[in-house]
C-alpha cells in the first residue's frame, strides 16, 4: 500500500511541489528516505518515530520506504516530517486515506508529537493556492499562511493528535488569521538633525525617486542620523510590494509569529560582511542583505572599509534588480530592487579638506582610501551629496526644521505621479529610478535651454551613458516634487550638480 502527499522543496523564493510517498511492504524492518534528501531529511526518520509514538501510534513491524520525488530535485530542510509522517497515519488508518489529497502538508516535529514553526510557510501557501490545494502547517505558522489567499483551506494543528482528531471529526480546527505586527515608538524624525539643508534636500529627491545616494563627510556630521531618517519618509509597502518583501522574510525565518509588516525593510550590514552574506549563498543558497533589503533601502556605512569584491558584487543586482546565484547543480534567484544610501568618510583619518586639517600622509591618505570604491561602482550612484561638519553655531542656535511627515506627505505625492506615469508603461516599473532609458528619455523631455545644459555638461564632464539617463532620472523626481510637467533647466541643474564628482571623490578607482 502506497500513501501519497504533496508538499514542497524551496528554489529560492518559489515552492516547487514534491510528492511524498510511503510504503509499508513486507521485508527487514527498518525505514529509509530516499530521493537526494540531506542531513535533515534523513534525521526525519528519528523525529517522525518518536512523534508517533508519543501520539499512541507505533511504527508498523515491516519495512517502511520513504520516496521524495522528483527523486533527481535535492530536499533540504526539517519540513519534510509533518508529510513523511501523515503519510505513515495514513497507511496506519489513524487518519482516513483520501483527507491529505486537496492539501499540501509542511511542518517540522517534536520529540513529543508537536508541530514547530519552519520557514518558508508563505511562499508554499501560494504555490499551494496556486495548485488549487490548501495547506497544513504548524500553529505558529497559520497566520502567515492566511495571506496566501482568504478562501483556501488551511489547517494549523498544534499537534498530530489534534490533526488527526481533526480529520475524524471530534476537533475542529479554526482556519488562523491574518495579522499585520505592530511597532511601539516612534521613527527618528529629520526635526531632529540641525543644519545640514542640502543633505536634507538630497534625502528627499532620493526618498521620492528612489534613487540610491552617497554622503561624503568627516565624523560626527550627521551622515548616519540622516540614512536612518529615510525609513520615516518613505511611502508604505503597497500590497504586492508587502507580499514579495514577505515572502524573502519567510524563507529566512524573519516573520515572527507569522505576521507581515507594511514598513519597508531598513538593512544595514556591518563592513566586515562577506560576499555571500552581502548577495546571498552559502550550502543552502540563502537570501543575503541584498534580497532582504528589497522593495526598501541597503545602508552601507563606512562604505571604503568594505572588501572592494563585495562592493563590486552589487553592481548587478543595482542593475537588474534581482540576485542570481549559480551552483554546480541549481540556480536560485531572488529579488533584490534595492535602494542603496552609504556614507563614508573623505579619507582614512576622517577630515581631509575640512579648513585648518592636514593629513600626516598628505594626498595619499585620501587617494587610497577612496581607490577601494570602483568607479562603475560609483557611476551607478545617483546623487552624491558633501555632508560638512556641523559647527556650534548650527547647533545652538534655535532653528524650525520640517518634520518627517511633512517630507513624506510631498514623497508620497511625488511617487504618486510617478506611479500613474509608468502604469501604461505595463512594465512594472512605479518610481523614475527603475525607468529604463528609452522611457526616461520620453517623460523628462525638456526645453532648449536645458538641452544646451546637458551637452555641455556631458562634453564638459564626459558623463557615461548610465550617468546621462541616470541625471534625467533625477531630474524628472525634482520636477515630480515641483508638481510639473515639463523638466526645466533648473531642475536639471541641480541633478547635474548632484552628479558631479566632489573633491572629496577625486581619486576614486
Amino acid at each position: 500500500m502506497v500513501s501519497r502527499v504533496q508538499t514542497v522543496a524551496f528554489q529560492g523564493i518559489e515552492a516547487v511541489p514534491v510528492d511524498v510517498q510511503v510504503m509499508v511492504a513486507p521485508g527487514k524492518i527498518g525505514m529509509s528516505i530516499v530521493g537526494l534528501p540531506d542531513k535533515a531529511v534523513a534525521e526525519s526518520r528519528e523525529r517522525v518515530q518518536a512523534a508517533l509514538h508519543a501520539s499512541g501510534l507505533s511504527m508498523p513491524p515491516k519495512r517502511v520506504t520513504v520516496n521524495l520525488a522528483p527523486a533527481d530535485l535535492p530536499k533540504e530542510g526539517s519540513h519534510y516530517d509533518l508529510p513523511i509522517a501523515l503519510c505513515l497515519m495514513a497507511a496506519l488508518g489513524a487518519i482516513p486515506s483520501d483527507a491529505l489529497h486537496d492539501f499540501v502538508a509542511l511542518g517540522e516535529l517534536s520529540l513529543d508529537g508537536t508541530i514547530t514553526q519552519i520557514n518558508g510557510t508563505l511562499p508554499a501557501a501560494i504555490g499551494a493556492n496556486a495548485l488549487g490545494k490548501g495547506i497544513i502547517c504548524p500553529q505558529e505558522s497559520g497566520s502567515e499562511a492566511a495571506w496566501a489567499d482568504p478562501e483556501m483551506d488551511i489547517l494549523a494543528p498544534c499537534s498530530l493528535i489534534a490533526l488527526a482528531n481533526h480529520f475524524r471529526g471530534t476537533q475542529i480546527l479554526s482556519r488562523p488569521k491574518t495579522g499585520i505586527a505592530g511597532f511601539t515608538g516612534n521613527l527618528p524624525d529629520l526635526n531632529e538633525i540641525k543644519g545640514q539643508e542640502t543633505a536634507k534636500r538630497a534625502l528627499e529627491i532620493a526618498a521620492a525617486g528612489g534613487h540610491n545616494m552617497l554622503m561624503v563627510g568627516p565624523p560626527g556630521s550627521g551622515k548616519s542620523m540622516l540614512a536612518t531618517r529615510l525609513a520615516g519618509i518613505l511611502p508604505a509597502l503597497s500590497p504586492k510590494e508587502l507580499l514579495e518583501v514577505s515572502m524573502v522574510a519567510s524563507i529566512s525565518g524573519q516573520l515572527p509569529n507569522g505576521k507581515l509588516s507594511d514598513r519597508r525593510p531598513f538593512r544595514a550590514p556591518h563592513h566586515s560582511a562577506s560576499m555571500a552574506a552581502m548577495v546571498g549563498g552559502g550550502v543552502k543558497a540563502r537570501p543575503g542583505e541584498v534580497s532582504m533589503a528589497h522593495n526598501g533601502v541597503l545602508f552601507l556605512d563606512e562604505l571604503p572599509e568594505f572588501h572592494p569584491q563585495v562592493l563590486d558584487s552589487l553592481r548587478q543586482p543595482l542593475e537588474s534588480g534581482e540576485t542570481n546565484i549559480a551552483r554546480a547543480n541549481y540556480r536560485v534567484n531572488y529579488p533584490s530592487r534595492f535602494q542603496l544610501i552609504a556614507a563614508m568618510n573623505p579619507c582614512r583619518c576622517g577630515m581631509a579638506g575640512e579648513p585648518g586639517h592636514q593629513c600626516r600622509k598628505g594626498e595619499r591618505c585620501a587617494r587610497d582610501y577612496q581607490e577601494r570604491i570602483s568607479g562603475p561602482f560609483l557611476d551607478r550612484i545617483d546623487i552624491r551629496v558633501e555632508v560638512p561638519a556641523v559647527s556650534a553655531v548650527d547647533i545652538i542656535a534655535p532653528t524650525v526644521s520640517e518634520s518627517s511627515g511633512e517630507v513624506a506627505r510631498r514623497v508620497d505625492i511625488s511617487r504618486q505621479i510617478q506611479e500613474k506615469r509608468y502604469v501604461s508603461t505595463r512594465t512594472g516599473q512605479k518610481t523614475n529610478a527603475t525607468a529604463s532609458g528609452a522611457i526616461i528619455e520620453e517623460v523628462a523631455k525638456t526645453d532648449k535651454d536645458g538641452e544646451r545644459l546637458m551637452v555641455e555638461a556631458a562634453n564638459k564632464m564626459k558623463f557615461s551613458a548610465r550617468a546621462y539617463h541616470r541625471i534625467l532620472k533625477v531630474a524628472r523626481t525634482i520636477a515630480d516634487l515641483d508638481g510639473v510637467d515639463e523638466v526645466r533647466r533648473i531642475h536639471l541643474a541641480e541633478a547635474i550638480a548632484y552628479r558631479v564628482t566632489s573633491r572629496h571623490l577625486a581619486n576614486a578607482a
